[in-house]
């Protein structure tokens, strides 16, 4: 017997996504329509980097499942949702297209998302704040084919991980955290992004664009970053009280998938 698992979604009152990387094979798109599925809320803010433009301009790869994304997505904005759209570098050429709507998903450049306690927040990408995506694009596109590499060995690995029932773990995120460059350049994105907060006279920034989901305090500035959906599969949501946490789904969906869908006996008998 076939069990259908039914299931209420999760209400809250924002999401914020970033870093999808449609169009590339890293991405988890199977587990972002999972999530989407399993939340819905007043606004989904799409953080930058939904589609990997600088992929697809080399090679196409857009499976069924990256379709069923945008349609979900679309489909959430038909129904009442405020989609607010706001490319970063690796999606720039939908920037042409700002304070344009399409489908009933807004485009900007950036965003003020005021939380229901009046707090305003900036919602931007971020790449504006990477030098090296700034002044040494080469370089950039060099980086991103490095850590397209390491995504691929991190495939691999984990493949041997669940062929020993071992739970994911991101070999990326591990070596990036460990590198000491990397952790200094984490740490100088991030006081440049608060720095722009500062300078708008917002209470808080919340944005994409380093892989690297972290919600702290910085020099009075609320710093929230919503992390990613190729490395650690993680969301930004604010609950009605305008509560913040981030919700990292690949751990969430490993529990869900470990605990058995067992049929009552009453059940089975009808």
């Amino acid at each position: 017997m076939t069990v259908i698992e039914r299931h209420q979604p999760a209400r809250h009152r924002a999401i914020f996504l970033s870093d999808v990387h449609l169009g590339t094979r890293g991405c988890q798109a199977e587990l972002l329509l999972d999530f989407l599925r399993r939340n819905e809320s007043e606004y989904l803010y799409l953080v930058g980097d939904i589609v990997d433009g600088w992929r697809l301009k080399r090679w196409w790869y857009w499976p069924q499942a990256h379709n069923d994304v945008v349609q979900k997505i679309m489909r959430k904005a038909r129904k009442g949702t405020t989609v607010i759209y706001i490319p970063g570098n690796h999606d720039e050429a939908a920037r042409q297209y700002c304070q344009l709507t399409f489908g009933e998903v807004r485009v900007q450049e950036d965003a003020i998302h005021v939380t229901p306690e009046g707090r305003k927040l900036l919602v931007i990408h971020g790449d504006q704040f990477d030098g090296i995506v700034r002044y040494a694009r080469w370089l950039a596109i060099l980086g991103d084919w490095a850590y397209t590499m390491a995504l691929r060995l991190n495939t691999l690995f984990n493949w041997g991980r669940r062929r020993l029932g071992l739970s994911y773990w991101s070999l990326s995120a591990y070596l990036k955290h460990r590198v000491k460059n990397a952790v200094q350049f984490i740490d100088n994105y991030e006081q440049a992004v608060a720095g722009e907060a500062r300078r708008r006279g917002v209470d808080g920034v919340v944005c994409g664009h380093i892989h690297h989901a972290e919600i702290r305090t910085i020099d009075g500035i609320l710093y929230c970053n919503d992390g990613d959906w190729v490395e650690s599969c993680t969301a930004l949501v604010e609950d009605f009280e305008g509560r913040l946490r981030i919700v990292r789904w690949a751990e969430e969906y490993a529990r869900r998938e470990a605990v058995p869908r067992l049929v009552p006996a009453r059940m089975a008998a009808e």
